[in-house]
């Protein structure tokens, strides 16, 4: 039997699309296998939005060519449109589809490569899962115009597009038939989404009040979104009573110096940011703040790193996704190099990971003795407890049959053990608050 293998360099938007793309060869009849192993065809969705990303993605295609010279290569996504871009080949790969073709990659390999085809097409229809059948990504658009001074996104991903909300409506109906219980909504610019590039009519927060009215899903979460767009309906959204909308938002900060942030040219300021984060917090009860954070930007001092640690310190971020810059051809930053140097860039990461491990670490504790809701995803291996995560995003253990794996439950924080809370079900609880004999 033919056998495939795909690896997703990037965001959560490239890693719905692998999905989509791996579907398409299941159903032709390949056998997946994990992309370290042989496989017949490699299928690699690359990422650009940094040098390093970049670079990641070439050692990554000589890698499945390594270990099956005889295989075909399929290389799409960001880095592989900027070499299109660039009119430079990628002679490792046998087909570079570029973005706006992505989700026809296994029509295109078909065409091009017909004797590669299986012999049986029978296999089953399926559906994209991530975390057991719990939790699943649902695109809803693609496409930036922001321009950011270091991001190479406006070039890979130009086109601002949504998708119909009839179809999103059909997507989650089709997930939730299949027992999913969360949906995360993610896209390139997800608050952009609207009528005038294509849903049909309803804008991000019209979409979202859409999607509560779909039985079975109890759970909506925002992947990630820019500040710009985090509007008071989409607060107001999320603090009502028995909300879908999951009390958890991502909102990249970049960097904490305004300085540096009009160099970067987000369209925001220090003091923009911290009213906003005060605003959601003071909206949206029980609210967690996720971020991304760029470290040595170009222009970076210790002022301005200084800024930045403020900014970690007085949101107190659950969590921060911190990565460092690096030279991406092309770009308006080109012009200021790279004189931030390794060093101080591993140093100034290493304090930034020390705060907001710290700040984790404290919004974990905020809540013990506290009642949450976990969505329950599997048995951890390393503690033999279920793991799932409550609506704020907290990693949460509890001890429990198999039987609740894809089920909501009520569980008590008891008291948190590093980055994690471990809690006891409600209706243990119950039973031990129940004097004896009653």
């Amino acid at each position: 039997m033919k056998r495939a293998a795909f690896t997703t360099l990037g965001c959560k938007v490239n890693q719905y699309e692998t999905q989509r793309i791996q579907e398409e060869f299941e159903r032709a009849g390949f056998v997946i296998v994990p992309f370290q192993e042989e496989a017949d065809v490699y299928v690699i969705n690359t990422c650009s939005v940094t040098g390093q990303a970049e670079s990641k993605s070439r050692q990554t295609i000589r890698r499945a060519r390594r270990t099956n010279p005889n295989a075909k290569v399929v290389v799409t996504g960001c880095a592989a449109q900027m070499a299109i871009n660039q009119g430079k080949p990628i002679e490792e790969a046998d087909l570079v589809v570029p973005n706006p073709e992505k989700l026809a990659t296994f029509d295109r390999f078909r065409r091009r490569f017909p004797a590669w085809m299986p012999a049986d097409a029978s296999a089953p229809d399926i559906i994209r899962l991530v975390s057991s059948r719990t939790r699943a990504t649902v695109k809803i658009q693609d496409g930036c115009d922001v321009l950011c001074s270091y991001c190479s996104i406006p070039k890979t991903r130009p086109v601002m597009t949504s998708r119909p909300h009839e179809e999103v409506l059909d997507e989650v109906r089709r997930l939730a038939d299949q027992g999913f219980r969360e949906i995360v909504l993610t896209g390139v610019l997800i608050g952009a989404y609207g009528p005038e590039t294509g849903s049909g009519g309803p804008n991000f927060e019209d979409l979202i009040e859409l999607l509560e009215g779909v039985e079975g899903i109890s759970r909506i979460r925002i992947s990630s979104i820019e500040m710009r767009q985090v509007s008071d309906r989409l607060l107001s959204l999320m603090s009502r009573s028995k909300s879908k909308v999951v009390p958890h938002l991502h909102i990249p900060l970049q960097s904490g110096s305004t300085k540096v942030l009009r160099d970067m040219n987000r369209p925001y300021t220090k003091e923009d940011y911290l009213d906003l984060c005060a605003r959601v917090y003071d909206r949206v009860p029980r609210v967690a703040i996720t971020t991304d954070i760029m470290v040595g930007f170009p222009t970076e001092t210790e002022e301005d790193f200084a800024d930045t640690v403020d900014v970690c310190e007085r949101v107190g971020y659950l969590k921060a996704h911190l990565f460092r810059f690096s030279l991406r051809p092309g770009t308006e930053a080109d012009v200021w190099g790279d004189p931030v140097p390794p060093d101080v860039k591993q140093a100034r990461s290493k304090i930034l990971a020390e705060v907001t491990s710290r700040t984790r670490r404290q919004f974990v504790v905020r809540f013990v003795g506290e009642e949450v809701t976990v969505l329950v995803e599997r048995r951890s291996p390393k503690s033999g407890r279920l793991m799932g995560h409550s609506e704020q995003y907290l990693e949460v253990e509890v001890d429990g049959p198999d039987a609740w794996i894809g089920e909501e439950i009520e569980v008590r924080i008891r008291e948190a053990v590093g980055d994690l809370a471990v809690g006891v079900p409600r209706a243990a609880v119950t039973s031990s608050e129940t004097p004896a004999g009653r």
